[in-house]
């Protein structure tokens, strides 16, 4: 099951707020009356001991008032800053490996309402070789990366395993075939745009040549293990609203629980 862990958080940072909130203007003033009485009833002050257990706080508000304020921090940083995700796949190898914990910037491409996704502040948009992270257009909830490889209006076309856009195929020069006894794959070198990156292309038979022109308001996104990816070459354009963020980096490196985590790929996504 697909967990929408935004709209999980944005829930209980407005429980949490509210029952402190309530607390703050409704009940907190009646238990300060009460201790109010039994002091001028008295004629002392009361120790903290006493006054906790004459007008105990209910257990729900104590955990409201120490969780909201970690809530809502985390919310603010994972909506509008920066988003931490792990690489579940291999359709970004050899930039991204299974295992991958990147950062993605959320504010590189505007200012964005949590859970609904509604860009409030446009800033950048998405250019040609960024690596970017959207919602899967035929199951939102899931989240996919790739590379932007079209704009809107450009006309893409796959051909002989090269990318031609607007007429001009993406330069590419070949690294190494891989494994080298037995070659399976070819390690490449392209260019989109102002980015250089790596691709790896399998050395099977070309599929015939598919062409499309982006929509306005769309991107074509495509990963850079370009036969076992599965993106806008098969399910169509992914519109603005889907972008989550730019991705920009790696920390961390953790395949599996069977595994030790390492910092072996940290570094800048090209």
């Amino acid at each position: 099951m697909d967990i929408d862990f935004s709209l999980v958080l944005v829930i209980a940072v407005t429980v949490t707020g509210v029952v402190w909130a309530v607390d703050h203007w409704l009940l907190a003033p009646k238990r300060q009356a009460v201790l109010t009485g039994v002091e001028s009833e008295t004629g002392a002050a009361l120790d903290e001991d006493t006054r906790r257990k004459l007008a105990p706080e209910p257990l729900v508000v104590e955990y409201s008032k120490s969780f909201f304020p970690v809530l809502a921090l985390v919310l603010v940083l994972r909506s509008f800053l920066v988003e931490p995700f792990q690489i579940p796949s291999g359709s970004m190898l050899p930039t991204l490996e299974i295992g991958d914990f990147i950062l993605v910037n959320k504010y590189h491409y505007g200012i964005r309402l949590p859970v609904l996704n509604t860009k409030v502040v446009p800033i950048n948009d998405p250019e040609r070789g960024d690596v970017v992270v959207f919602k899967y257009p035929n199951n939102p909830r899931i989240n996919y990366i790739k590379r932007v490889v079209g704009l809107p209006g450009d006309r893409i076309r796959y051909d002989n395993k090269t990318l031609i856009i607007n007429g001009e195929a993406a330069p590419q020069a070949l690294l190494a075939q891989l494994p080298p006894l037995e070659p399976r794959r070819e390690l490449l070198r392209e260019q989109l745009g102002d980015v250089e990156h790596r691709i790896y292309k399998d050395l099977v038979r070309p599929r015939p040549a598919k062409e499309w022109v982006v929509p306005e308001g769309h991107y074509f996104m495509v990963g850079d293990n370009r036969d076992n990816s599965n993106d806008s070459r098969f399910w169509g354009f992914v519109p603005d609203e889907l972008i989550v963020g730019k991705a920009f980096a790696v920390w961390m490196h953790w395949e599996n629980w069977f595994s030790l985590p390492s910092f072996k790929n940290n570094g800048v996504i090209e």
